[in-house]
Order: structure tokens, then sequence, then C-alpha cells
């Protein structure tokens, strides 16, 4: 395990606390996978989060409580993609976004975002037997294909095909004798 590897009960307190503080908390990423899929089935250093821009303050509040109230520069990081952590172990990646009148939601600059479809963020699983909102299927499987793979998207990708009966992307064929090496 690497320093920054969050267990299950990490992620379901973590959500349980915005969910406290009013924050419409979406869990995106290999969480997502795993929540989809109804249990972990590999390490993860991170937990993805897509929130409503409008929410950001009350996110803070409830994650400064928590300890995770550094903002952790990444490359590419962005004023609506950015990582927070506690300093041991506990990071967040969130996903910002706003919801549109047609009912889509937009993610990304004025200049260089898009629109995203709502039921991409609609998705229901559950982590450590808790139930969450999570991404569709669907949704995570395109986030997983839209860079050069990763062994732990080799993971995700089949498994969530596999179970929610989603064509295999080519290039994803399942790891043969490999467990997924860097956990995100």
């Amino acid at each position: 395990m690497n320093g920054y590897a969050m267990s299950a009960q990490d992620v379901v307190t973590l959500v349980q606390r915005l969910d406290a503080h009013g924050v419409d908390a979406c869990v995106g990423g290999g969480w997502a996978v795993d929540a989809l899929l109804g249990e972990q089935t590999r390490e993860h250093s991170d937990l993805d989060l897509w929130v409503p821009a409008a929410h950001l303050e009350r996110l803070f509040v409830a994650f400064a409580e928590a300890g995770v109230d550094r903002i952790c520069p990444w490359p590419g990081d962005r004023p609506w993609n950015f990582v927070l952590h506690n300093g041991v172990r506990l990071r967040v990646d969130l996903h910002l976004y706003e919801p549109l009148e047609d009912g889509s939601l937009h993610y990304g600059s004025v200049v260089t975002g898009g629109s995203i479809p709502a039921d991409a963020l609609a998705g229901h699983g559950s982590i450590a037997g808790t139930a969450v909102r999570c991404e569709s299927a669907e949704w995570a499987v395109r986030c997983h294909t839209g860079y050069p793979a990763r062994d732990v998207d080799h993971h995700d990708v089949p498994l969530l095909c596999h179970r929610f009966g989603i064509p295999v992307p080519e290039g994803f064929e399942p790891l043969q004798g490999r467990s997924p090496s860097s956990p995100a």
C-alpha cells in the first residue's frame, strides 16, 4: 500500500460527512467502479468526487472538519478539477460541475469545457455495504478510456463491461496474471 491508499471505510465516512453538510456528491473513478460492482476489487489511492460547484463552500467546511483541507497541486489542475488531501493518506480528486437549463451538466471552462449528460452521474452502488450515488457504468467506462490505459484501467473496464453488458473497448482485454500495480 502506498501512503495514499484509501479504505472503503474512509470513503464511506467522507461521503456521509458531505451528505450531512448538504453536499450532493457523486463517487467517480475507481471507487465508482467498485461501488457499481458492489465490492472492492483493488486498492485506491484517492477518491474521485463529482460535486456541483455551488456546493463547494459546504464541501470545504465538511472536509475541514475531517482534516482534508490541503490543496495538493497536480499537473493539469484547474479551478473545476483539483485535489485536496489531509497530509497523510486521504486524497480527494474533485470534479466540479454546473447544472444547465437543459438538464445536462457543464464541466470545465467556458472555452474548453463541455456538457455531459445528467445520467452520467446517476449510477447507484455500494461501498462497504453503504449505498452511494456514483457514475453510471457507461460513463465510468468512458472515463477510463479517454487517455493511455494504465493497469488499473485494464482491470476496471472489463469488469464493468462484463457485469453491465457493455462492449469491451478495443485494447481493454482483462489483465492476465497481473494485478493492478498503480492504485487510482
